[in-house]
């Protein structure tokens, strides 16, 4: 059976990840794909602690916040990605290693470091879609959903060095999406890329 895909869709806070990935997965579907959807943090023990700490902003060590992401990724891949990708299933994530490699970069980590560490333990995406938005609009959206705010991470200044690290990525596998605009605009961006990059669509 032929390996599935793995399209992960990475980016600020408030760039519009987990309204765009749901519509991305029902145009696969439309296409005939078995489509796996998931997020990190991973709904594991790691995961849920790392939740915790950023709604209560209690004060965690760069490298502790680290090995618990770690932790969740290894749990989240053996448990939901490779089987999935073992199947043939294209998986969609809503975040994975480069919003850790830009998140905890920020917070004073080494970015290429963990850029290394973590393609060298993880699968790679077959396509990493980065939404760009500036800080201040991303902030925007969030105040405007009402979410519970994370103040561990919804900063514009904590958020402006992320979206520099961002901004400083290249592999062959990222491609970068403008998230300006309605949702239905960067719908039909997103599905371009996934037709044009890996030919899902």
């Amino acid at each position: 059976m032929t390996r599935g895909s793995l399209v992960v869709l990475e980016g600020l806070d408030g760039t519009g990840k987990s309204t765009q990935l749901p519509r991305l997965a029902a145009r696969l579907r439309a296409r005939g794909h078995d489509v796996v959807e998931t997020r990190e943090p991973w709904d594991c023990a790691p995961g849920r602690r790392i939740r915790e700490l950023a709604r209560c902003h209690e004060p965690i060590a760069p490298e502790d916040e680290l090995a618990l992401f770690m932790e969740q990724r290894r749990l989240h891949v053996r448990e939901r990605i490779a089987p999935a990708l073992a199947r043939g299933a294209v998986v969609l994530s809503d975040r994975y290693f480069l919003s850790t490699v830009a998140y905890q970069g920020a917070r004073g980590l080494d970015p290429e470091a963990l850029l290394r560490a973590n393609e060298a333990e993880f699968p790679l995406p077959d396509l990493a879609l980065l939404l760009e938005l500036p800080p201040a609009a991303g902030l925007a959206r969030v105040a405007g959903r009402g979410a519970p705010a994370e103040p561990a991470f919804e900063k514009e200044d904590f958020l402006a060095r992320v979206r520099a690290i961002f901004d400083a990525l290249e592999r062959p596998y990222l491609e970068r999406v403008d998230a300006e605009g309605p949702p239905d605009t960067v719908e039909t961006r997103i599905a371009a890329a996934v037709s044009r990059r890996i030919g899902l669509l």
